[in-house]
Parts: C-alpha cells; structure tokens; sequence
C-alpha cells in the first residue's frame, strides 16, 4: 500500500486461516496446470514438428512468434485485473488455459497453432494474478504462521513451475504413445476447468474492495467523501491510471530495472525450461525419451529451488537473492553446454541450474508485489511478466538466426540462455529495495 498508510486510522478487515489456506492452496494448483498447458507446447514441439516436417529453424521461428501472440495478450492481463478484481482475473486466466489446450488439440497447421497458442498468455499471466491477491491477503491475514513467512509459503505456491514442467514431462512419457500429441493437449483441458469452477468460491481482497469503493464514491461525484475515506486507511486518494502509475515516482526504477532483467532473463528460461527437450535432444544428443525421464529429474530438483530461494529470500532481502541465484545459474548452465558429458554430469549440473535459474522467480514475483500501490498492482505485476514475451521473442530471433547460419544446439544456448541469465542477474542489482506489503 501506500507510504502514508501508517496515518490511517482504520484497518482492512482480516482475513480467516481457513479463507488464506484456502486462496493458498487453489492458487497452487492454478498456476501448476497453467504452467502445465504453456510447458506442454514446449515440451511436444520435438513431436509436433516431426509430424509436419519442420526444420529445427522452422521449429524455433514457430515458437518464437507463438511468444509473440502470447506477449500480446499477457500484456492485457493486468489492466483487467485492476479493473474487475483480482477473484474474476485469476478466473479468467485460468479459463484461458482450458481454451489455449482445446484448441491446440485441433492443430491443422504452424499458422493456426501460433494463433491459438496466444491464448496461453492468459494462462501464463496465472503467476502474476496470483502474487497480487496473496501479496494481499497475506498482509491481512489472522494466520501469522503465514504471514511470517509469506515468500517461504508463496514460494510454494509459485514451486508450480516446475512441478507443471515434471508434470508435463511425465504426462507426455506416459500418454504420447496412447493418444499422441493433439490427445495429451486435449486431456489437458481437464483439470483447467475444474479448477476454474472451484475459484468461484474464493473471495476478493479486502485492499481491491476498498479500491472498488473509492471508485464508486468518484463516480457519483463524491470525490470528498472518497478521499476521506482513503485517508482513513492511509492510503493515496488518485482516480485509477494503473499503467501511467508504474511508470511514476518510486515505481519507476522497479519497473525498468524489473521489466528488464525479466526479458533477458527469459533467455534462459526460453531455452532451458520451455525448449528443453530440444536442448537436450539436439544440443547434448539425448533421447526424446531420454530427455523427457531427464526434465522429471531436473524439476524435481528446481522445485527446491523455490522453496529455497523463498526462505532465504524472506531472511536476507528478495532482490540480492534472486540477482545472486541467476549469476550463479548462467555459469552452470554454461558448464552444462562445453565441459559436461555422461549422462551423470549433464543432469547433475542442468539441475542445478534451474535451481538457480527458476527458484528464484518465488521471491521475484513476491517481490514485484511489494513495489506497487493497490490501485495498480495488478497492472504493474502483470506487465513485468509480460515482459517475458519479448524475452522468449528476441531469444527466439537470435536462435533461429544462428541455427539458419549453421549454429549448433550448443552455440545457440551457450550465448543465448547461458550468458542472458547471467546478465539479467548483473541487472536485478539496480533494483530500489522495497518494504514488506503490510496492509
């Protein structure tokens, strides 16, 4: 909220244990099927491309303008959010990825596909949505088991990543040979719905209902009535312009620091968690089989790395952990790609470095949170994980250009991946600390 709130003489109302856990635990299951529907594509492409005849430079443009129409979308995300709430937005994102698997399943072609696939940007937009309402709740919250430990349980909840990624991989082992690739997108459609329906029962934080009141007041022409109310909460009385406000006063530096260790960051998670059957296939000579039993393994592994990087993040300050965990994950992964070999030494070190690589996003996305007023949190989250988009867009690019010309696996995720999660963890040191969200 904002820096005036310690003046308020009123305070939200509290959130129940049982309503927090519960948000808690739904929230966690929302993002590991949005996760597992975006990782899907990724992980079937191998399979999807064969069935078509594409090259592996056609492969890589197709995935690289899917991130495109991803992007587009994601970016809508936020303002919506800020707009109908924050129970509606996490509804509609995960709706969005019941539509992006359905109708992947009926793939007749590259220009279809990459139409469709856009809608996983909804699905994608999961994490942001999510760490808006918790970052939230957990600042109202009765459960001070939870509130005292807010990135360690977000971290959790955000440890959907890799479980999605293990998720898919075993799915894909498993019912590849049974329904093929279009059966395993249509299965996925599944669990999305069901957890659409069951977040119907969630509740709206009690900061965006205040936000909902303030608007009504001004709609009515009773601006005076709204700003006495906000100054009764301590928080800042302006009519809402979410994108303009991120990009305004102490948001500023957060949000072009943020947006862009995001984007060349997600150099690295385009080419070792999205593309990683491919990486693994083509560019250490591993079995589509192979690599499948790898990235169980390697996920299995990552998803510590939440859950460390969230503890650890609550002790000593969520920027310098992530910026350390993606320094120290650029140079394992580039250890991966020229000194590692035997099947021991590659699974050994890419697990380590996406433990570094995606841990981190458990205190990042917490962290996002905390930099940004009610009023456009939502907004502010949502387009630095949109941000990603142009990251896997340009990492695509640059891929693709280097496979036309010649260029290994190896080459391409060694300059590509490797060296941009290292700089995106050089960036993240410029990032203006924040104050814990308390209200």
């Amino acid at each position: 909220m904002s820096t005036a709130a310690s003046a308020g003489v009123r305070t939200f109302p509290r959130v129940g244990v049982k309503a927090t856990r519960k948000a808690t635990i739904i929230a966690f299951f929302a993002w590991l099927f949005a996760v597992y529907d975006y990782i899907l594509f990724g992980t079937l492409l191998p399979e999807i491309g064969g069935y078509f005849g594409w090259s592996d430079s056609t492969a890589s443009l197709v995935s690289t303008l899917v991130s495109v129409g991803t992007a587009v979308v994601a970016l809508a995300v936020g303002p919506i959010a800020d707009r109908i709430g924050r129970r509606r937005g996490m509804i509609l994102t995960v709706s969005g990825t019941a539509v992006a698997s359905a109708l992947s399943a009926a793939t007749p072609g590259a220009g279809y596909l990459v139409g469709v696939r856009a809608f996983g940007g909804l699905g994608l937009s999961e994490q942001a949505v999510n760490a808006t309402y918790l970052n939230e709740i957990y600042a109202v919250t009765e459960d001070e088991k939870i509130k005292k430990r807010r990135g360690l349980i977000y971290s959790l909840v955000q440890g959907g990543w890799p479980l999605g990624v293990l998720l898919a991989a075993a799915f894909v082992a498993i019912f590849l040979p049974l329904v093929g690739w279009r059966g395993c997108f249509l299965l996925a459609v599944f669990p999305a719905v069901v957890i659409a329906l069951v977040r119907r029962g969630l509740k709206e934080s009690p900061q965006f209902e205040l936000e909902l009141k303030l608007r009504k007041l001004r709609k009515a022409g009773k601006a005076n009535e709204a700003a006495a109310l906000a100054r009764e909460y301590g928080v800042d009385d302006q009519p809402s312009a979410p994108l303009a406000s991120i990009f305004k006063g102490a948001a500023l530096r957060n949000t072009l620091v943020l947006g862009f260790a995001w984007l060349i960051n997600w150099f690295g998670i385009q080419v070792f968690s999205v593309l990683g059957t491919t990486v693994l296939t083509s560019g250490k000579g591993v079995s589509f089989t192979g690599s499948l039993v790898m990235l169980i393994v390697i996920n299995a592994i990552g998803y510590l790395g939440y859950v460390f990087h969230g503890w650890v993040g609550d002790k000593f300050g969520r920027r310098n952990v992530i910026a350390i965990g993606w320094l120290i994950s650029g140079v394992l992964f580039a250890l991966t790609l020229t000194v590692a070999s035997g099947t021991i030494a590659v699974v050994t070190l890419y697990s380590l470095g996406m433990f570094f690589l995606i841990g981190p996003y458990a205190a990042l996305l917490f962290y996002m949170g905390e930099c940004y007023e009610t009023r456009c949190r939502a907004t502010g989250t949502a387009f630095l994980n949109a941000l990603s988009q142009p990251g896997a867009i340009l990492a695509g690019v640059i891929t693709t250009a280097m496979l036309a010309s010649g260029a290994t696996w190896n080459s391409a995720a060694l300059l590509v991946g490797a060296a941009g999660t290292f700089v995106s963890g050089l960036v993240m040191f410029a990032a203006r600390k924040v104050k814990t969200l308390e209200a």
